[in-house]
């Protein structure tokens, strides 16, 4: 082949072209229709459409892309969908901030997204597309908001909640960062609200055992079972007396009851500022529960932290000796250990006993090492008891746990309980951008849901959205007011919106059928695609959004809605792309906005540079050197494509000429390397690596090497490139096979071009190396040691010495041992 002229690679010129045709011919639509391929569901977490998308967003988008045309090729009738996580805090803040209404800021930000997704050329089936802010799409998020009311799962409640002073909503535990708000920053303080709950605790149970069922990262399992949080014990009841109300506590040592000296309750619990309401301590629990809210909770729980509290001017009756013993609040304790009140046992436990000598409160021995001995407190292991009752003194503490359990239970005052950290799922949320929740209020006929016929109740027009302590749409006193659906008069609509989470945690099944006007989805459809097949997001959403998805999945499979009860089969967590080694964010002034480098590089580039970065589950450091670098390899596969045009592809058998079966044999190692990479592994920068050194072998051999056998090697190596750089893939698989690639079937490696001739012979002499000799591959263990023998430096390490034993290990080594 001639030496080949100074070509430009101008990715403004090919990626709109191919752009343009597949906005065309509608290539990414796919149908609900059986057509024989069997499905295949790609989704990548829906975004928030606030501002413009970032570097996060492109990785993110990259990686589904790449699984999705792996996928269609390899004969798959693929879903892949697209959306926007619309409603939230962010565009409702951006309105208080700008005055610009959240959904014309909402619009003008999805427009964004829609803009760069088709510059990308992410492969998506716009046919399905919403926004969850929409109202055909909340008609249904309300409609499923019922389903879950009519059987119990939705419940409104008092409750002592999280409430961000800033933002002026209810957040949930899951939204409480070390005490501030997730969203602003701001401390949080504790407020008594009623508010709306799913009964997410009813499914604890399965969705721990369900992990095992799913093919998730260890971790992000791990991170929820923790949240689950399961133990099992005892359930005791301890009565206050003055205000006539029973408090349950949950322990793992019941056969420690005897030894509680005090009750401690956490900040967060919803009756510690009832107790004290009206009375002389209120203030200071006031002030000391929202300095509590702004500790995170690995501080409260340091073993070594000094224990604060303050006492409730109150008493409970120990049910196991009658005993009135004192309440207290007190950070160590947390919400979401049982009840959120704990037995406090000083002599055996070591926080208990720090609180207990801060305060001067009692200590008292209940489990000696051995009868007799006075341990030194607290005495945390195991023994006999005493000081008990009689009936338990003198027992194996873990034997006697059963008894006393059991005894608790005949007398009304226990029973065995398991008990999880787990906690109903808060939903009411006091702003505006949101969800409605489809319940009024009658004064006769109390708590009633609007008729499915009458969704979606639809978001008013408002001209404040800040709030003010309750929800801006309790001024919208048109809409407020209503008619109750049940007798016909005077009611009032609920005011609060749901938490964004709802909208996310069933989007993925409005995809499978987005268009049905008469249903949220029909069974059949999403039976055709559910679970997804493959999800990709954050590890940031491995409690909140993924565990609530599961919730909802569950409960609709149960309602039977669905036929599965886990939403995603397999999900994938990328890593974070970083600048200089730091996280990107505005204040840093690092980020990297990818439209600054598809201008200049190209999506291809862009795209393909994010991919090989590194390992796609790791955080990875962005350089410009190295997009560079990727933008050079794609001109390179490009200008080769062009120079060598459409013509004919072959592909050598094995034993014909030498440069020939080189190219050849790369172009079908790259193909076994990617398939390898790609599929399940997700190693896309290996992939992406393969492909480059295959370039390099075409580009070595471009001057001895056939141009069809170079044109096999460039049409295969644009094959494998296509679902990292599409655009690029397609130009140059064009160019020289005049077909569409995206139409072919994924390439498949020939077993005999993978085997190698020769393979490179280590020779050692008493396990050194010393010399490397190129020998057939299929050569016998005796023509292995000859060669072996002969190299000259074996020879010269083996002369005068006596051989006493060769070791060969065909295809590797021989290693000759000598004395």
């Amino acid at each position: 082949m001639t030496e080949l002229r100074e070509l430009r690679y101008e990715p403004k010129a090919i990626e709109p072209k191919w752009q343009q045709v597949w906005a065309d011919e509608h290539t990414w639509e796919v149908s609900n229709e059986d057509d024989g391929r069997p499905p295949y569901y790609v989704l990548e977490m829906l975004p928030y459409p606030s501002g413009e998308p970032h570097m996060g967003h492109m990785k993110n988008y990259a990686l589904g892309d790449a699984v999705a045309h792996f996928n269609r090729r390899i004969g798959r009738r693929v879903l892949h969908p697209m959306g926007y996580d619309a409603f939230g805090l962010p565009a409702e803040n951006n309105a208080i901030r700008t005055g610009v209404h959240p959904r014309d800021a909402t619009a003008e930000s999805i427009a964004s997204f829609q803009r760069q997704f088709r510059e990308w050329g992410i492969s998506i089936d716009w046919t399905r597309e919403f926004g969850t802010h929409e109202p055909r799409y909340y008609r249904w998020t309300q409609w499923l908001f019922l389903q879950l009311y009519e059987r119990g799962l939705a419940y409104r409640k008092e409750a002592a909640v999280n409430w961000c002073p800033n933002d002026q909503t209810v957040l949930a535990n899951e939204q409480v960062v070390d005490g501030h708000c997730e969203r602003c920053g701001f401390e949080v303080e504790v407020r008594q609200l009623v508010q709306w709950f799913f009964a997410i605790t009813r499914y604890a149970d399965r969705l721990l055992a369900d992990l095992d069922t799913i093919q998730w990262p260890e971790h992000v399992k791990t991170m929820q079972r923790n949240w689950i949080g399961r133990s099992e014990g005892a359930e005791v009841t301890f009565r206050n007396d003055d205000v006539g109300i029973d408090y349950e506590v949950f322990t793992t040592r019941p056969d420690t009851l005897f030894g509680a000296t005090f009750f401690v309750m956490a900040p967060e619990h919803p009756d510690v500022l009832k107790l004290v309401e009206g009375t002389d301590r209120e203030q200071a629990v006031r002030d000391y529960i929202n300095h509590a809210l702004t500790e995170s909770k690995e501080e409260r729980g340091d073993g070594d932290k000094a224990k604060t509290g303050v006492a409730l001017g109150r008493t409970v009756r120990n049910p196991v000796n009658g005993e009135e013993i004192p309440m207290y609040v007190a950070d160590y304790v947390l919400m979401e250990y049982g009840t959120g009140a704990i037995m406090a046992v000083p002599g055996h436990d070591a926080r208990d006993h720090a609180f207990a000598t801060a305060y001067d409160l009692p200590i008292r021995r209940v489990i000696a090492s051995e009868p007799g001995v006075e341990d030194e407190l607290p005495y945390t292991g195991d023994g006999v008891l005493v000081n008990s009752a009689p009936q338990f003194d003198g027992k194996p503490n873990r034997a006697a746990l059963e008894e006393i359990v059991a005894w608790l239970h005949g007398d009304g005052k226990g029973q065995r309980s398991i008990n999880y950290r787990l906690r109903d799922w808060l939903v009411s949320r006091q702003r505006y951008w949101g969800c409605p929740i489809p319940i009024v209020y009658c004064d006769d006929c109390g708590a009633v849901p609007v008729p499915a016929a009458d969704l979606p109740v639809e978001l008013p027009d408002v001209t404040e959205y800040k709030p003010r302590g309750r929800s801006p749409l309790a001024a919208a006193e048109e809409w407020v007011n209503t008619t109750c659906p049940r007798c016909g008069g005077a009611a009032r609509r609920e005011t609060d919106t749901m938490d964004t989470f709802v909208d996310s945690s069933w989007y993925f099944l409005r995809y499978t059928d987005a268009n049905n006007d008469e249903a949220a989805w029909d069974r059949t459809v999403a039976d055709r695609w559910m679970p997804v097949d493959q999800y990709i997001g954050g590890v940031e959403h491995a409690i909140l959004h993924l565990l609530y998805a599961r919730f909802f999945t569950k409960a609709f499979a149960d309602m039977g809605l669905l036929g599965s009860d886990e939403p995603f089969q397999a999900l994938f967590t990328q890593g974070m792309i970083t600048r200089d080694g730091a996280k990107m964010s505005k204040s840093k002034g690092n980020v990297i906005s990818p439209s600054t480098y598809v201008d200049r590089y190209g999506a291809d580039t862009a795209r393909c540079y994010i991919l090989f970065i590194g390992p796609p589950d790791q955080d990875a450091d962005w350089s410009d050197e190295g997009v560079e670098g990727v933008h050079r390899f794609l001109a390179r596969l490009w200008r080769l494509g062009d120079e060598l045009g459409a013509g004919s592809c072959d592909s050598p058998a094995a034993g014909s000429l030498s440069a020939d079966v080189a190219v050849a044999r790369k172009a079908h190692w790259a193909i076994e390397k990617v398939t390898n990479d790609v599929s399940g592994r997700f190693a896309f920068n290996t992939a992406i690596s393969a492909v480059m050194e295959l370039v390099n072998e075409c580009y070595r051999h471009r001057e001895s090497a056939s141009p069809e056998v170079l044109r096999f090697a460039c049409a295969t190596a644009a094959s494998l490139v296509f679902p990292f750089a599409p655009h690029v893939g397609s130009e140059v698989y064009e160019l020289t096979t005049g077909r569409r690639v995206w139409e072919e079937p994924w390439p498949v490696a020939d077993p005999a071009l993978l085997e190698a001739d020769t393979f490179q012979l280590v020779a050692q002499v008493n396990g050194k190396v010393r010399d490397r000799i190129t020998a057939p591959s299929d050569a016998s263990k005796e023509r292995l040691e000859e060669l072996a023998r002969a190299a000259p430096n074996v020879l010269a390490h083996l002369d005068g010495r006596d051989v006493v034993k060769v070791i060969v290990v065909p295809g590797k080594l021989v290693n000759i041992v000598v004395r």
